[in-house]
């Protein structure tokens, strides 16, 4: 079994970290370069950056702050927002991102997720997935989740994987910022119907629900960011309680 992974997360909004509860309700969590650099020492496994609003205010990711993240972690750094060309993912590769997330940008040209995989190879793929349940199914969202689209999101998540993505980062709008657990049952459906990694976003209030997320959710990784802001549970502590679950973690 391979090792799972802790993420944390910042979400960007205007040079700041934010966190809210389903996508609205945004508060202050301090400056990225700054927690991105503790996380890192720390023992986060990776560091995920989202511009929450670049593609809602039609603007490319913040190439400078993205260069002085990178600059001050040295765990593996995945960038998303406002991603829409070969291009964007030079620039922000060339900044020290490690990996791209895409995710309104895949969903409005599908073939982006091919050009890119080919270009830049799977590895440093992720296609971001925020999906809400609505009258009985999962439907995938885009520009920050404030837009509803016509694509189901489990049949979404198999399209992506074989045009080239190399891992997928389901959010749960449902789950996001409730602190009531992972969508488990969703995740599992998905990561028991592709090949590639699921890392899992929305709902972390507890140790035991990223042993969930892991256990029945089958997600290669958990991603969390309020209750890493907010020091509600450290990451060295989090992974002891995995890994004396018997979860593989690297400590």
């Amino acid at each position: 079994m391979l090792t799972k992974r802790i993420i944390p997360c910042l979400d960007i909004k205007e040079g700041r970290t934010v966190k809210g509860t389903n996508f609205v309700d945004l508060r202050d969590a301090g400056d990225p370069v700054e927690l991105g650099a503790l996380y890192a020492q720390e023992g986060a496994d990776e560091l995920v950056f989202l511009d929450i609003i670049a593609t809602v205010d039609n603007r490319k990711t913040l190439v400078d702050l993205v260069r002085e993240v990178a600059r001050n972690v040295n765990i593996p750094f995945t960038v998303g927002g406002g991603i829409s060309s070969v291009s964007d993912v030079s620039a922000l590769l060339n900044a020290g991102a490690d990996k791209v997330s895409i995710n309104s940008s895949a969903v409005r040209n599908p073939n982006l997720v091919d050009e890119l995989s080919l270009h830049f190879g799977s590895q440093c793929i992720i296609v971001a997935i925020d999906t809400r349940f609505v009258e009985g199914n999962h439907w995938v969202h885009t520009h920050g989740g404030r837009k509803i689209t016509e694509i189901q999101t489990i049949p979404w998540a198999k399209e992506v994987q074989e045009r080239g993505a190399g891992e997928i980062l389901l959010t749960s709008m449902d789950a996001d910022g409730t602190k009531n657990g992972f969508a488990n049952e969703l995740t599992a459906a998905i990561s028991g119907s592709l090949s590639i990694p699921v890392i899992a976003s929305g709902g972390a209030g507890s140790m035991e629900h990223f042993y969930e997320v892991f256990t029945e959710g089958k997600a290669d990784a958990g991603l969390a960011a309020s209750i890493f802001h907010f020091k509600e549970i450290e990451i060295m502590d989090l992974k002891k309680y995995l890994s004396d679950k018997g979860l593989p973690i690297r400590l």
